[in-house]
Formats: C-alpha cells, structure tokens, sequence
C-alpha cells in the first residue's frame, strides 16, 4: 500500500505510519509540502478545512508529479471551541482514488483560557514553545509530549485521529459502502 502525507512533519508521518502498521504489513509512506489554504493557527471549522485541503492538494500533488499511491491523508492541528471551552486537536482526512473521504479525531487537549488570546494571535506552537523555553516543538514530538509528562507526543494525537478516519475505510461494520472496506495485504 502506497500512501502520501500533505505534510513534511516527521511527527505527523511517524504518527501516520503507526496508524497504517496496525493494519498492514506492508506499508510505503511519503510526505510532501502542500499548503493547507487556513491560518498558521486553524481556529474550529479551518481546522477541518486545512485537514481537508492538505489530502486534496497531497492527491493533486501526486496526479502533478505522477506519483502513484492508494491514500492521501491531511493532518492538521488547530484549536477548537466547544461547549465555551478551547481545546488543541489533530484532526485526519484520509481520501482515496475514487474522491471518498473519512474525517478523524484525535485526543483532544483542554486549553486554559488564560492562553486562547495569545494562540489566536500567534499559535499553539509559539506558546508551548515560550512556556517551556525551547524551540521548534511544533516539529516532532510536539509540545503535548511536555505537558502529559512525556507520556503522549503528537505521533501518538496524529495516529488516533488517523486510525480514527480510516475506520470507514477498514471496517466492514463501519462503512458508508461494502465496497470501500480495504483488504488487509
């Protein structure tokens, strides 16, 4: 199985190649820059947006380069605002050959208030990396890895969200079309 990630982030593809490994044995990822078309810090629905726009533009990337893959998948962070409260959150779209598409979540992270105003003007990234006094945590393992106490990095947010998409895809019990559900190789 081929499959190309919208992204560069060795985190997200790391996050991705888990979730593919847990159903296949053979398994060939490649990540390439597209843009996401939203904000550098996607705010609600931008979010999905950007998920959306980096497995379309990943798929036209490859139709561009003649590139053959079986899936495209877009990942992309952003906060959200539910019930009053703000959350961090990866969100996965996976897309296939034929244009269907499944959405995922991963784990979602409760953002004080206290910090929304400073993430809407700059982003996510920019804080943790201020808070925690390093740089670039946005690459990798991300700043979540540093508030759960090394214990959930954002291969593992990445991940989730794409097992999550993936479950029309793979379940026979799950899926929009009988015909879609993928045979494990």
């Amino acid at each position: 199985m081929k499959v190309l990630v919208g992204t560069t982030n060795p985190g997200k593809i790391e996050g991705v190649k888990q979730a593919l490994m847990s159903y296949y044995e053979d398994v060939e990822i490649a990540g390439c820059e597209v843009s996401s078309l939203v904000n550098d810090q996607p705010i609600n629905k931008e979010t999905i947006i950007g998920a959306r726009n980096r497995a379309n533009n990943s798929y036209q990337f490859a139709l561009d380069k003649n590139i053959e893959a079986d899936y495209y998948i877009g990942i992309e962070e952003g906060i959200m605002e539910i019930y009053g409260n703000w959350y961090d959150v990866n969100v996965a779209v996976v897309k296939d050959n034929n244009d269907n598409e499944s959405i995922g979540f991963g784990p979602v992270l409760p953002i004080p208030n206290k910090y929304i105003d400073e993430i809407r003007s700059k982003s996510f990234g920019k804080l943790m990396n201020r808070l925690l006094d390093k740089k670039d945590l946005n690459i990798g393992l991300g700043g979540i890895y540093n508030l759960t106490n090394n214990t959930i990095s954002r291969i593992d947010t990445t991940k989730e969200a794409v097992i999550m998409a993936l479950t029309q895809f793979y379940s026979k019990y799950w899926s929009n079309d009988s015909d879609l559900v993928m045979v494990k190789k």
